[in-house]
């Protein structure tokens, strides 16, 4: 994500190695190691350390590198290894590689201790110190805080307490922090508060994985290397724009995270709103971290909100049915759901951005699950041609041109512009041109967690949102959220639909209709 090669310093310094020739990561880490708190969850095994070994096997870490798990498990060095290693072997990228796993074992460590326990952070003291010494580790350790968020200050209290947070002799320490970033904004701010008690601002990495996804970073890339778009990106051209985050399954085992929190405070607040940021921001002066902020920070603050939350919001919760030729239960009898929750797992919402760019083209936000297929994208829809020099019959089936940009799965590009069918009459319908990562690069993209680890290992901070992006978030849906829960109970909604009546109700009274993705 940076722009030069020459060497500089602080957090907004570009990479320090770089390989011109390597155009998919061309970024070697340095000495270093990762301590790993919540090891044994599914995010970790399933997630983070397949991508440390996917790294690893891409020589894109040092071949010192040290990782050192803490848990409460009663286990070895030995024992940890093995755990590693079946948790690569069946979720890595890149393939299982007994010579690169034998690399990445050499700096595998384990603490066994509770978060409470002031005895395993002083063990934890005496392994990173002994990966200096061993591996060469330059006293550059992070540390990754895949735990709940009401853990943080007991970590955060033992890593200040200990000294595992103070760095020497030019050598860095780093805490990374996965979302929820609080549930509302008072708590985000008591949130930081805590956190910026033991590290730096420019130390904490908060990780909002869909920014490591390809094509995210694709919107930057579309946007701004091709004349084509910018000029018609727009309120002279631009109707409006939408950003759906759909899953067509339901809450499965996380019924003590997500009742409660639902799927605003879930995905709009990061991921959606990261989107419409990066989707709406105005060119950035260059790509270093503070110019990209700088750009989506100015989006957000000029976000606003609808007048009649009634009318232009959406709130839903899915029910029993079957979606997928199998019998689903509603959301009021999933496992450890109250049977009184108004939880939403459907949320949907217009925004309006208060820019000369954007003045009067809406957002409309959507995101839920137990929807009809799994989706993430963003289309631009463009206004009608002013004129057209047709027969209102000629263009009947023509609709408005948009842009899809598809996040996930089948990631790629869509335009959908009009043609003429071919015949011996004009006749004018829409058809699509469409671009697929995987039809035309053969390189395969790098899972999201590869790329943050790797960015954040070299201090590389473009694609971690900074406090000021997570607090303007929040002020944008408090409001949202409040009215809902002193207001509006969620609407039903079958599985396997696109939400409940009230989402598309909502676009109609715009003039408007939902893409089908």
């Amino acid at each position: 994500m940076t722009d030069s090669p020459t060497r500089q310093t602080g957090a907004d310094a570009p990479n320090p190695l770089r390989d011109p020739r390597d155009r998919r990561l061309p970024l070697i880490a340095g000495p270093s190691s990762m301590v790993m708190f919540g090891v044994t969850g599914d995010l970790a095994r399933k997630k983070l350390l397949p991508a440390i070994y996917d790294l690893t096997h891409r020589g894109l870490l040092p071949p010192s590198f040290g990782l050192v798990g803490f848990g409460r498990r009663d286990w070895s060095h030995d024992d940890f290894a093995e755990y590693v290693r079946k948790s690569v072997s069946e979720h890595s990228r890149t393939g299982f590689d007994e010579s690169v796993f034998e690399q990445l074992r050499g700096g595998l460590r384990f603490v066994t201790g509770t978060f409470d326990d002031t005895a395993a952070f002083e063990t934890l003291t005496e392994v990173v110190g002994e990966l200096d010494r061993t591996r060469s580790t330059g006293g550059n350790h992070a540390f990754y805080l895949s735990i709940p968020p009401d853990a943080f200050p007991t970590v955060l209290s033992q890593l200040a307490d200990s000294g595992l947070n103070s760095a020497e002799n030019g050598s860095w320490r780093r805490a990374v922090i996965e979302k929820p970033f609080g549930h509302d904004l008072a708590s985000a701010r008591a949130l930081n508060d805590v956190v910026e008690k033991a590290f730096r601002p420019e130390e904490v990495f908060r990780i909002d994985h869909y920014l490591g996804k390809e094509t995210v970073q694709n919107i930057l890339a579309l946007r701004f290397s091709n004349q084509l778009y910018e000029p018609l990106w727009n309120a002279n051209y631009v109707d409006h724009v939408q950003i759906t985050m759909a899953e067509d399954i339901g809450i499965g085992s996380r019924a003590g995270y997500y009742d409660g929190i639902g799927t605003a405070r879930d995905v709009i607040q990061n991921h959606l709103l990261q989107l419409l940021a990066l989707t709406a921001m105005e060119e950035p002066v260059t790509f270093r971290a503070s110019d990209l902020r700088a750009e989506k920070e100015k989006v957000l603050s000029a976000v606003e909100l609808p007048e009649d939350l009634a009318s232009h919001t959406s709130r839903g919760q899915y029910v029993g049915g079957w979606q997928g030729g199998e019998e689903v239960r509603p959301y009021l009898e999933e496992d450890g759901i109250p049977a009184d929750s108004t939880t939403e797992t459907f949320a949907a919402m217009r925004l309006d951005i208060a820019t000369r760019r954007w003045a009067g083209v809406p957002f409309y936000l959507r995101a839920g699950k137990r929807l009809g297929r799994r989706v993430t994208e963003i289309a631009v829809v463009f206004k009608q041609a002013p004129f057209l020099p047709f027969r209102s019959t000629d263009t009947a089936d023509l609709g408005q041109n948009a842009i899809v940009i598809r996040v996930q799965p089948d990631e790629g590009v869509t335009m959908r512009f009009g043609s003429k069918v071919p015949g011996t009459q004009m006749e004018v319908r829409d058809v699509t041109m469409d671009f697929a990562y995987g039809m035309n690069f053969t390189e395969e993209s790098p899972e999201a967690y590869e790329r943050l680890i790797l960015d954040m290992l070299l201090g590389d901070p473009p694609l971690f949102p900074r406090q000021k992006e997570v607090e303007l978030s929040w002020k944008i849906l408090d409001p949202i959220t409040e009215y809902w829960e002193q207001n509006l109970d969620p609407a039903p909604y079958r599985p396997g639909t696109w939400g409940p009546d009230t989402a598309h109700e909502m676009l109609a009274r715009d003039g408007r209709t939902w893409r089908r993705p």
